[in-house]
Order: C-alpha cells, then sequence, then structure tokens
C-alpha cells in the first residue's frame, strides 16, 4: 500500500437501517465521498444476504456480523481488512445467544470497530441490565486495544446521550434509558479505558455538541434527536490527529426546516418540524452520524 494512503485515511460510521433499502445511496455515497473505511450497523440481513460482490466492485472489502432481520455490524475498507473479530470478546448474551453487535478488524494502520450498542428498552427491563453488561466486555476490549501500539478507532451508535444538552428537553426522559447516570458511566469508562471522544467541527450556522447529534424522521416516539457518536482514538495524540464532520443522511434531501425522511440511528426521534441544532453537513455530503479522518 502506498505510504501516502497511510498517512492520511477517511473513517466514517453509518446506520443504515437496513443495508438492502440503503444500498443505492450507499454505493454512490462511496463513490463520491473518498471513504477509507465505513463502520455500518443496523445491517438488518444475514452475512450471505450483505452485499459482499457490489461492495468489492467499487474496490471495498467486507466483514459482517449479522444474523437476520434485527442489528448487524459490516466494516468496509479500501485500505485492508485483516484479524477480523466477528463478535465482541467476552461479551454478554441476550436471549440466549449473543447478539451481532460488534465487529473487528485491522484496516491499514489502525484497529477499527464498528458497535451498535444495546438500547436498553426501559430501565426496568432486562435489556437495560444486557446493555450495561455489553458496555462493561466493550471497555474491557477497549482496554486490551489501548495497551498496544497499534491507533485504533471505536465508531458507531452508542444509544446514550452523554449529556442532557444531547436530547431536545432531559425532563421527556426522566426515568427512562439512554440518559442514566449507569449508561452514561459506562460512556466515560471507555474514554477512562484509552478512548478520547471525536467531536464534530462546527458549520457556520451551527454549534456542535460534544457527540454530534443528527437528524431524524418525526416519530410517535418524540422527545429526543436520533444520534450515532463515534470515538476514535490513539495511545498518543503526537500519533493522530482526527478531524470529524457530521452529515445529514444520504438517504434523503430534505429542507433545514423539515426533519429528513428517516432515522439515522437511535430509537427515539425528534418533533416533528424541529431540526437539530447540530445537523451538520459534510463537505460533500454523506450518510447520517459522524466520520472520522485519523491523520497517521
Amino acid at each position: 500500500m502506498p505510504a501516502s494512503r497511510l498517512a492520511s485515511m477517511r473513517i466514517a460510521t453509518w446506520n443504515v437501517n437496513s443495508i438492502t433499502a440503503r444500498l443505492p445511496r450507499l454505493l454512490a455515497w462511496l463513490e463520491s465521498s473518498g471513504t477509507d473505511v465505513l463502520c455500518i450497523q443496523e445491517t438488518k440481513c444475514t452475512a450471505e444476504q450483505f452485499p459482499t460482490e457490489e461492495l468489492r466492485a467499487l474496490g471495498y472489502e467486507s466483514a459482517v456480523n449479522a444474523t437476520g432481520r434485527w442489528n448487524g455490524v459490516a466494516l468496509l475498507s479500501r485500505v485492508g481488512l485483516d484479524d477480523v473479530v466477528t463478535s465482541l470478546p467476552g461479551g454478554p448474551e441476550y436471549d440466549g445467544a449473543q447478539e451481532p453487535r460488534a465487529v473487528s478488524a485491522t484496516c491499514g494502520p489502525v484497529r477499527v470497530w464498528s458497535v451498535y450498542v444495546p438500547n436498553g428498552r426501559e430501565v426496568a427491563h432486562e435489556h437495560y441490565a444486557y446493555k450495561l453488561r455489553w458496555l462493561e466486555a466493550l471497555r474491557a476490549a477497549v482496554a486490551q486495544d489501548a495497551a498496544g501500539d497499534r491507533p485504533f478507532a471505536v465508531l458507531g451508535d452508542y444509544n446514550i446521550a452523554p449529556a442532557d444538552e444531547d436530547v431536545w428537553d432531559i425532563t421527556v426522559f426522566e426515568g427512562a434509558t439512554h440518559v442514566t447516570e449507569p449508561e452514561r458511566a459506562a460512556l466515560a469508562g471507555l474514554r477512562e479505558a484509552g478512548l478520547r471522544d471525536v467531536v464534530p467541527r462546527p458549520s457556520s450556522t451551527t454549534t456542535p455538541s460534544p457527540t454530534g447529534t443528527t437528524a431524524s424522521s418525526a416519530s410517535r416516539r418524540t422527545g429526543a434527536c436520533a444520534s450515532t457518536w463515534s470515538t476514535a482514538t490513539s495511545p498518543s495524540p503526537r500519533r493522530s490527529r482526527t478531524a470529524t464532520w457530521t452529515a445529514r443522511s444520504a438517504r434523503a434531501r430534505a429542507p433545514r426546516t423539515t426533519p429528513p425522511s428517516s432515522s439515522t440511528s437511535t430509537s427515539r426521534a425528534c418533533p416533528a418540524g424541529r431540526t437539530p441544532r447540530n445537523d451538520l453537513r459534510a463537505p460533500s455530503g454523506g450518510p447520517g452520524g459522524a466520520g472520522a479522518t485519523l491523520f497517521g
């Protein structure tokens, strides 16, 4: 691989909410964006149904952890795809099986994770306790990567609002998931294990929050904006620099006064007719969610 390719690497993340439905948009965006590595969540297909050949035609290798209708994650890379792990090491089971929520691989000089953190459903639900166990397993995996010398990035849909400012109205979430102290403490544990947050750069018209909130559709479940958080890291800040962007979904191009036509991440959506404060556009357009550019 040319040294120049290793010196500048673009990594992005996209909760596609069905790769089958989103495939034409995905292929067009990959061709136009210059992305080297893409982390995908909610593939909603089996590994056999994943469009490996279509992506290979564009020069991307695929690593997939998907079992069917729900969940599913993938990594696409045009800079190499080695040492693939299609699970979360030590991850807990739910309903007797480990859900397809994590995949990792070495892409060029960087170890990359694509993660789809469990939703949690309700605080009293077993899925919430499972979410916290899952995050603890992710923290252990991150700590292991942080102990090495290789830069690494953990990107995806975290299903946590790190601060009250990351939701439209924190009072709406009283007693709900995504904003509880145990969830936020679990996210903080990832930072303590060696990660640092990647924050979106501001545009001329918006002010980003620490998490890079993106737009979503109106839905019956309102109160917060659907969001994708990405976290990238290098053990030493001297060894990598990051620049980020957060983009409106490539699936829909709506006026700024109207939310896009489908959710880009978590199960909660913005109230009808409202646009998130932190809806930023990538210079060339792109998926909902955050992208990170890592420089060696």
